[in-house]
């Protein structure tokens, strides 16, 4: 039976202190629930994370990480470097990656078999932009981005992957796609896998909303069939909505 997650993308949003302070309002508020709840802060404050969450059922993630195993390659992070740590959940082609750092689908194939190698869990993001949705063209994208980077796997590999469908247009512009889109293209997701690895990988895998998600939202948005939870920007630097988005199961 697939899981409701909630994690929160921090991207490059908080200090060392203001990370330690975050996860222990997180941590102080939050109710006991089946929803697992996973924080990926910046790289410089994993560690820290890991540590201050050792044993309270948060899960710390990275936001992203290098597909070599390692080598000179400036500023970048490896799996092992993740792992040893003890972070093992990492998210991958994030629509700002793509978009800033021109990661392709062919690089990111590369990096979900280097993530799966180290036994790591994979948050793998994927989404059309608004004028793909305008032509009517947003299925064609989102098939395109998964067979590409992930239907080279092997069925047992689909054991540690989340998807997270990020409708690009929707992503810090304050625009969410309506819980009927947002199931709409859910099941579509849903109905791609089963076609390719079969009904009991479909129904098992968590597929999540990310596009501001917030509070007000997002309880109908998890209301949805094929809805799982959520990739959550903005709303998850603060505790009180990071933890009402979690209560909306």
């Amino acid at each position: 039976m697939r899981k409701n997650i909630v994690a929160g993308n921090w991207k490059m949003h908080k200090t060392h202190s203001e990370t330690i302070s975050l996860i222990e309002e997180i941590t102080l508020k939050k109710q006991n629930t089946s929803t697992e709840i996973i924080v990926a802060p910046t790289f410089v404050n994993l560690q820290t994370a890991v540590t201050i969450t050792e044993g309270n059922t948060i899960t710390v993630a990275a936001q992203n990480m290098h597909q070599a195993e390692g080598g000179a390659y400036t500023g970048e992070i490896s799996a092992s470097m993740l792992t040893d740590i003890g972070v093992n959940t990492v998210i991958l082609g994030h629509s700002e990656r793509r978009a800033y750092f021109h990661e392709t689908d062919a690089l990111l194939a590369l990096k979900v078999d280097t993530a799966l190698k180290h036994e790591m869990r994979v948050i793998f993001c994927f989404g059309e932009e608004l004028k793909d949705r305008q032509i009517d063209n947003h299925f064609n994208v989102v098939e395109y981005q998964l067979r590409d980077a992930l239907f080279h796997l092997e069925k047992k590999d689909w054991s540690n992957i989340i998807l997270a469908y990020e409708p690009v247009w929707a992503i810090g512009t304050g625009e969410t796609a309506s819980p009927e889109q947002a199931q709409e293209m859910h099941a579509f997701i849903r109905s791609l896998v089963d076609k390719v690895f079969g009904n009991d990988v479909a129904e098992n895998v968590s597929i999540l909303y990310g596009g501001s998600v917030k509070p007000e939202n997002a309880k109908e948005i998890f209301s949805k069939k094929d809805v799982d939870g959520g990739l959550i920007g903005g709303a998850a630097l603060k505790a009180d909505d990071f933890l009402a988005i979690v209560n909306s199961f």
